[in-house]
């Protein structure tokens, strides 16, 4: 009797980057961050992006000219004055082969503008538009930034600023979001629509972590939790993320501590153990360590 030789079978290749957007036509009136970091995130899925900016400019293009750069690698920019008759012209015709409008304005300056909804969707039944507020509903006409937004969700700590632009940034997620959501509200109705996207919503819901007292002192990541910190080493500083119970063990026996230790990791004896041990190692020895353990730690300067 014989038996048949079995080939392995063939590894399979991750999927490639898709294009779901190709064909997809957006015009964007946005200007600063949120609006041109989602017209990065729908190119990249394949949409045709045009932003149409003001005779003055993008502000983002004078105070930071290299996020500007990065976020307009690939989108046509027309400039138009909306104020004027030849700016509405100019705008209206690009509206006319356009898919989705995003817009960042104040409610109050597109009525002004004749840009609201409801005026846009009389001359343009099938058009989506994702307009970006500051904050939802009422609140829409409100000044406001980033920071105010982190600091309403209770994200802003003592005196120092956030690290980058969380409410900017989670809002171009969700504009991007808010594009798929009305391109496919539009295939099931064949009409066009308006979805809002509220920056204090991004932030609202990137600070659920610290509702939900995870991030909060006492939380398993907010410094409870042994495994989870920050620790000064010999020439720089190592962030460890040994949560859960396998890593944990894993890292309690790498630094010499008990078999036990590991269930006890959010004892203070246990963080002050672990940062005496890595207080005695370089980033060189931890990095290794890392590798030769299999734990989640990142040196740093």
């Amino acid at each position: 009797m014989t038996s048949a030789h079995t080939e392995p079978a063939p590894t399979r290749e991750p999927t490639q980057r898709l294009h779901p957007l190709t064909g997809i036509r957006v015009l964007s009136l946005a200007l600063n961050l949120p609006g041109p970091a989602a017209l990065m995130r729908l190119q990249s899925m394949g949409a045709t992006c045009t932003k149409v900016e003001p005779p003055a400019g993008d502000p983002m293009a004078t105070y930071s000219p290299v996020a500007y750069a990065d976020m307009h690698k690939g989108i046509g920019v027309l400039t138009a004055d909306l104020k004027q008759a030849d700016g509405q012209h100019t705008l209206h015709r690009a509206l006319a082969d356009t898919d989705v409008l995003v817009t960042s304005f104040r409610p109050s300056a597109l009525r002004k503008l004749r840009l609201d909804f409801d005026t846009l969707h009389a001359a343009f039944p099938r058009l989506i538009m994702v307009s970006i507020v500051g904050a939802p509903g009422h609140r829409a006409d409100e000044p406001g930034h980033d920071l105010t937004y982190m600091a309403e969700q209770d994200l802003v700590q003592g005196l120092s600023l956030p690290p980058t632009l969380y409410a900017d940034m989670g809002g171009a997620l969700a504009t991007s979001e808010a594009v798929l959501q009305g391109l496919l509200t539009r295939h099931q109705s064949g009409d066009g629509c308006q979805l809002e996207v509220a920056l204090s919503d991004a932030a609202a819901w990137l600070g659920k972590p610290r509702q939900w007292q995870l991030t909060t002192p006492g939380g398993d990541v907010g410094g409870g939790h042994a495994g989870y910190s920050v620790y000064a080493c010999l020439d720089g500083r190592v962030a460890v993320a040994a949560l859960e119970p396998h890593f944990a063990q894993r890292l309690c026996e790498a630094a010499g501590l008990s078999p036990q230790a590991w269930q006890t990791i959010r004892e203070p004896a246990q963080h002050t153990a672990l940062a005496a041990f890595f207080a005695r190692h370089s980033r060189q020895s931890l990095d290794a360590l890392a590798t030769e353990r299999d734990l989640p730690m990142y040196t740093l300067a």
